[in-house]
Formats: structure tokens, C-alpha cells, sequence
């Protein structure tokens, strides 16, 4: 048990969780422990399904039925209560700690918020139940934690609802609302996965700031080692339920043991190097072959700097297959009663630019800067204001919709969200199906349907899969399926928008090479938009930086990196989260 006088926070103790299913149960956590000391900041990290987020939920006591929390002890060091095991504290005792001493952003924000709620009523209904503010006071203090988290316009955004802003702004509404009674601990599920890397920057500066100011403890959970190397002091490495490895950062960084450590920290796509395939957690994981060895055989086959030119000089001797000139999509801004224009916001703003066969476009820029409209205007999926979009030399911008519809099989779409880009109600083999009747490709089901195995197997997926439904899928199985059923139609050019953003690091390896690979052996060609500028590096052949609606920078991708021209462009490459131990240990 925690003494009163302890120095840590939380210690959790043979921690166990598990899951009830038809053939009796399966154990997500299994005998974790661990210590958090005051101030000190314990990064979770491991792949999906490695049960940190399990482990995170449990000590909140959010596990839902068929979970169940089967043993072990959570002590937190409750400034009202005293030492509190979490996992068997009654419902009033939780209730005054939750929100007020310890407190959890989750990983997906758009769930976790309250649709028929403003966001500003959602922050203040925290500070009122646990600080007895009113609404006036509460609605004050909750317009200066928007300003603290960096959000824009914070007096608008306090009176918008979660589907009026972007992806972001409600991952940084969730972190305002975490922090509206100053917690001595947060737990914190992948706060920053689905940001920009700027944004990223500013949420784990403000943790920092935050700590420092209030001697905050936090539990960060990540699947991004860079991000522990910036920001933590301790690290526990999940794999399968069970902690596999645990120390300082330090020792994780400079002298991992266990090879699962090793595995994850490699799939991350290397700045200094391009290579032609990313290494997965299995191939660390086959014992017969050491990591040493995996390693050194996929840097003896990387594409060095005059390789990359030189394959560029190939794609550009042709004829471009997708061209874009002056292309704008403004949104107008009306006020008053009469809905009077007073302006607009220009999304995307005279863009012009050239993809070539065979090549990878890569689209990067902050959220807000006009990516995904881009690509959704490309597509007429959002109708431009103004300019044009040809491809194969066919203007796209004046076509009918009967002739659009023809020729958007040539042209596919890859969304962000998989499983809001999946009918939850149709089995996946039909979600596959579908694209190929409207088009009238492969003469009859039968056919069809041994296509879409076929595509299943390609993606790495089994053919009785066929007959599943997508909430049956890991995340980055739906984002197979949504691969599958973009190939489906047979297209020639494929818009990845934000494809593999929510994914985690070993999984995402996967998909890149995946894309890869399609890529080589179907002749596609891909614009590929990510906020992750190492991602960007590995796929793409050159690079377009987008800022407020304007392309700022184009050319090839590595001498970008090398050498940017443009501020904007240079401070996105120094957000990217960068293992640097001597400063940490200078400091």
C-alpha cells in the first residue's frame, strides 16, 4: 500500500484485464506494474493491441463490460482522499478524483466529445461540477485554456460544436478540458497521433509547461518513440498484454534489449535515408534472423541522393498525367440576417502544379493549410470556385456528371478515417464489390467476387474475410480493405489523404510498403497528403509544402530536406520529434 508521505503518485500493481468472448476469456493485460513519481512523466508505447490504452482505461476504472478487471492495485495519492486503490474505490470517491485530480485525453476526440454540446459547454461543465465556478466565471476561464492550447479564434471556437472544426482543434478542445482543474496526474492516449507536426510541438510543450508550473505527473501513451525522447523519463514497452522491457530513456534509446523494443523504433521511416522498404516488428521478432542482420540488410539497399534524381529525370521526360492550373476553392463567409458576404476563405488559393506517371506527389502542410481540399477538389469532390484540373489531358473541371462518373474509376480515393469510410452495415467482400458493378467491370459476381479475394489476398488479408463486417477489423485492417476497394475499379492514379495517419508505427510500415508495392507492380501513380513530413520522405518521389492555400515550395523531395528554401518549409522539418539524448542530458 502507498504510504501518505509517498513520493509517487500512482503505483499500479500486478495489474490484470481481461475480456469475456464466446470460448471463455482473453487476458488484454497481464500482471503490469509500475511506479510514476511526482513530476515525472512514464511513456506506455507498443503497437495496437499491445494493451496500453487497456492498461490506461483500467486505472481510470472506464473498462465496459465483457471487460473486466481481474486483479492487482492502482494507488493514487489523492490530495483529498489520501492513498485511493483505484480499483476498488467506490463510485463517490471516483467521481470527485476523475476530472479533477487525474484526468485522461483520449485518442479519438470526435467520439469522445459531445456532438449537441458546444465545445466551450463542455469544458465549463468540468470547471463548474468540480470547482463550483459559474457559468460566466467558468466560460471565462474556458476561452483562456483555448488560447493556452494554441487554438485559434478560441472565443468562436468556445461557442462552435465538435463537427465545426477540424481534427486538431478537437484533440486540442480535449486537452483544454483535461487541464481545466490543474490534475497532479494526466493520462494522456495518444494526444497527438492524428497532428500536425507542428501542433504536435505546441500540445507537448504545453505538457511540459504544464509539469513545470505544477508539478503534473503524466502517464503518456504513444506508439512514437520520438515523441517519448522528447518528452519522457521513464518508458515501459507493452507487447501482447505483458511489459517487456523497462527504464529510463537513456537506457531504451541507447541499449534496447528486447528486439520487439528494437522492431518498433526501426519502422519508423529514417530522415538520414531513404530506404526502399521500411522494416515491420516481425522481422525483429524471427529469431532466426538478428537484428543486426535485419538492419544492415535493408540500408545496404538504400536509394542514395543521385539515384532519387536520376529516377526523377525518368518521370519527368513524360508527358504529365494529372496537371492542375490556377485551381481555387473559396468558401464564402456570410453575416448578419440577411446573410450578407464578408468575404471568403481561401481553402485553396491559384494552385498550380504537374504529376507525372509512375510518380509520388507528396502534399504536406500544418491543419487548416488546404490539403485534403485540395485533393477533394481534384476530385470535384468539393466543387472548385475557379481554375482547371486535367488529366490524361481531359479537363476534369468541364466535364457532366454522367462523364465524371465514367472517369473517376481512373481516379480513386484513399480516406483518413477507414471506418467512417466503410458502411457499417455491408460485409466488406460486397464493400469491395460494390465499385466494380457501378462500373461494370468483371462481367457477373461470380467474377467479381474472385476478384475481390484476390484483391483481399494482395492487401494481406484472407478470403474469408470476405464475409465480415468492418467493425470485425483493426484499424489498420480497414485501411487494407479501403485499399482493396480502391484498386478495385483498376484505377491509374489513387489521392492517399492522410491514409496512414492514425495508424501505429509497425502497422503504418506495413501499409506504406504496401503502397509501395502497389505502386511498382500496378503502374500507379499516387498524390500522397500527410502531416508527417518522415512519412512523406519515404513515399514521395518530390514534395509539394502547402501554406493558407498556397503551395510554397515544390521540388524534389530529398533536396527539400536538405537544403529548404522557404521559413515555413524549415519549421515544419524542426517540429519532427528527433531522438536528441545530449540535450536531455545537458539540461
Amino acid at each position: 500500500m502507498m504510504t501518505s508521505e509517498s513520493t509517487h503518485i500512482l503505483s499500479v500493481q500486478g495489474l490484470e484485464t481481461t475480456f469475456a468472448h464466446a470460448g471463455g476469456a482473453s487476458a488484454a493485460v497481464k500482471g503490469v506494474s509500475f511506479d510514476l513519481k511526482r513530476g515525472e512523466t512514464l511513456g506506455i508505447v507498443g503497437e495496437s493491441g499491445s494493451g496500453k490504452s487497456v492498461t490506461a482505461l483500467s486505472i481510470m476504472r472506464l473498462i465496459r463490460p465483457p471487460g473486466k478487471i481481474s486483479a492487482g492495485q492502482a494507488w493514487f495519492q489523492s490530495s483529498q482522499h489520501g492513498p485511493v486503490d483505484l480499483l476498488k474505490a467506490d463510485a463517490k470517491q471516483l467521481q470527485s478524483i476523475r476530472g479533477k485530480e487525474m484526468a485522461m485525453v483520449f485518442q479519438e476526440p470526435m467520439t469522445s466529445l459531445n456532438p449537441v454540446m458546444t465545445c466551450g459547454q463542455q469544458v465549463a461543465e468540468v470547471i463548474i461540477l468540480h470547482e463550483k465556478s459559474d457559468r460566466k466565471s467558468a466560460r471565462e476561464k474556458t476561452i483562456a485554456l483555448f488560447e493556452r492550447v494554441k487554438l485559434p479564434r478560441p472565443a468562436q471556437i468556445c461557442d462552435s460544436y465538435p463537427h465545426q472544426i477540424s481534427g486538431g482543434q478537437k484533440q486540442r478542445v480535449m486537452i483544454a478540458m483535461a487541464m481545466a482543474c490543474n490534475p497532479a496526474l494526466l493520462i494522456a492516449d495518444e494526444p497527438t497521433t492524428a497532428l500536425d507536426v507542428t501542433v504536435q510541438k505546441a500540445i507537448l510543450d504545453l505538457i511540459r509547461e504544464l509539469q513545470e508550473e505544477s508539478g503534473m505527473s503524466t502517464l503518456f501513451i504513444t506508439h512514437d518513440l520520438g515523441v517519448v525522447a522528447e518528452l519522457c523519463d521513464k518508458v515501459l514497452v507493452m507487447h501482447k498484454g505483458i511489459v517487456v522491457e523497462a527504464g529510463t530513456v537513456e537506457d531504451i534509446f541507447n541499449s534496447p534489449r528486447h528486439p520487439y523494443t528494437r522492431g518498433l523504433w526501426a519502422c519508423r521511416p529514417r530522415m538520414d535515408l531513404r530506404l526502399k522498404i521500411l522494416p515491420t516488428v516481425s522481422d525483429f521478432l524471427d529469431a532466426s534472423n538478428p537484428p543486426e542482420n535485419v538492419q544492415a540488410a535493408l540500408e545496404s539497399k538504400a536509394i542514395s541522393p543521385e539515384e532519387h534524381r536520376e529516377r526523377q529525370k525518368t518521370l519527368q521526360s513524360q508527358s504529365p498525367i494529372l496537371e492542375v492550373k490556377g485551381l481555387c476553392t473559396w468558401y464564402p463567409i456570410r453575416k448578419g440576417l440577411f446573410g450578407r458576404l464578408q468575404g471568403h476563405v481561401k481553402a485553396v488559393d491559384d494552385v498550380s502544379f504537374q504529376v507525372f506517371p509512375g510518380e509520388t506527389l507528396g502534399l504536406v502542410g500544418e491543419s487548416g493549410c488546404g490539403k485534403t481540399t485540395l485533393g477533394r477538389s481534384i476530385l470535384r469532390l468539393q466543387e472548385p470556385t475557379s481554375g482547371q484540373v486535367f488529366f490524361n489531358g481531359r479537363c476534369l473541371t468541364d466535364l457532366n456528371s454522367a462523364e465524371l462518373r465514367r472517369i473517376r474509376k481512373d481516379i480513386q480515393i484513399i480516406f483518413q478515417d477507414p471506418y467512417a469510410s466503410l458502411n457499417p452495415r455491408m460485409k466488406i467482400g460486397e464493400a469491395i464489390m460494390e465499385p466494380m458493378r457501378v462500373h461494370g467491370l468483371h462481367g457477373n459476381d461470380r467474377d467479381r467476387k474472385r476478384m475481390t479475394t484476390e484483391l483481399l489476398e494482395r492487401v494481406g488479408l484472407l478470403p474469408e474475410h470476405f464475409d465480415r463486417y468492418p467493425h470485425a477489423f483493426s484499424g489498420g485492417q480497414r485501411q487494407r480493405i479501403c485499399i482493396a476497394r480502391a484498386l478495385a475499379v483498376q484505377p491509374k492514379f489513387i489521392i492517399c489523404d492522410e491514409s496512414v495517419s492514425a495508424l501505429d508505427v509497425s502497422v503504418q510500415a506495413q501499409v506504406l510498403n504496401l503502397l509501395m508495392d502497389l505502386r511498382r507492380d500496378f503502374g500507379l501513380t499516387y498524390i500522397f497528403i500527410s502531416h508527417d513530413l518522415s512519412v512523406v520522405k519515404f513515399m514521395s518521389d518530390r514534395m509539394a509544402v502547402m501554406n493558407q492555400g498556397k503551395i510554397v515550395e515544390l521540388g524534389v523531395a530529398d533536396d527539400i530536406y536538405a537544403a529548404p528554401k522557404e521559413e515555413y518549409t524549415r519549421k515544419l522539418i524542426a517540429a519532427i520529434p528527433k531522438v536528441d539524448l545530449s540535450k536531455r542530458q545537458s539540461s
